[in-house]
């Protein structure tokens, strides 16, 4: 096997899924930007480090928008994306993630339902509380975690999946994600992402059925390590 370092941070591989800690600069899929893409990078990886002579198949059940760091999930065999799509659809797949906000939330625990609504010209989704045309349900639980002099941690379940979702419905009640420029924070981060990890993600593997728990490793390059003397959460 040759000694490569892989484009990400790999938390789990075998046959069938790879799951890596996505930083805030990569893109998972290509898009209209033409950077290169963690999934081309990843096929590039697994072809010269297992010396496969012909192509890589690199499937992408779910996605992490650009500036949003953490675990993201990645099918090496059509099987295995197609099933791993499925959990995901099914919402079989348990998300937890961690955000960094000035303003916390009141209550300090609780759960989000709104309405979104997708802006595709402006890549922006906007909240409603009452349902509108084109709008599709959104729900989410949260509860802070830890605080500092400025900021507070708060650790999100996702129920839905919906574009943006995290960032538009804690705009909306004006928790606003550190570095999150489009959705009202006043300033950006120096790594240029926003304070939004995807810190756990739990599943039955679609093929092997054991039980799969990956947990990612914050950004060096943000404050997240701030809050803890000791270990963080999972």
């Amino acid at each position: 096997m040759n000694n490569i370092k892989p484009p990400a941070t790999i938390l789990y591989e075998d046959n069938h899924l790879m799951i890596v800690n996505k930083r805030v600069s990569h893109i998972v899929q290509g898009d209209k930007t033409g950077d290169a893409s963690l999934d081309k990078l990843l096929k590039a990886f697994i072809k010269e480090r297992d010396n496969k002579p012909g192509d890589v198949f690199m499937g992408i059940p779910h996605r992490l928008d650009r500036p949003v760091s953490g675990a993201v999930v990645f099918a090496k065999t059509s099987k295995a994306l197609s099933r791993m799509a499925g959990l995901f659809k099914e919402k079989e797949v348990e998300k937890i993630y961690h955000a960094i906000v000035e303003k916390c939330p009141q209550p300090e625990s609780g759960t989000l339902e709104h309405y979104i609504t997708r802006n595709t010209r402006q890549n922006k989704s906007y909240v409603h509380n009452t349902e509108v045309s084109s709008s599709k349900h959104a729900r989410l639980h949260y509860r802070k975690v830890a605080s500092s002099d400025r900021y507070h941690l708060l650790e999100i379940v996702l129920e839905t999946g919906r574009h943006h979702q995290i960032r538009a419905q804690l705009s909306g009640i004006g928790s606003v994600i550190k570095g999150d420029r489009k959705y009202g924070a006043r300033r950006s981060n120096p790594n240029g992402g926003i304070s939004l990890h995807a810190r756990r993600i739990a599943f039955v593997h679609p093929v092997k059925k054991e039980q799969i728990e990956v947990v990612a490793p914050y950004p060096k390059m943000d404050i997240f390590p701030v809050f803890f003397k000791k270990d963080p959460p999972v």
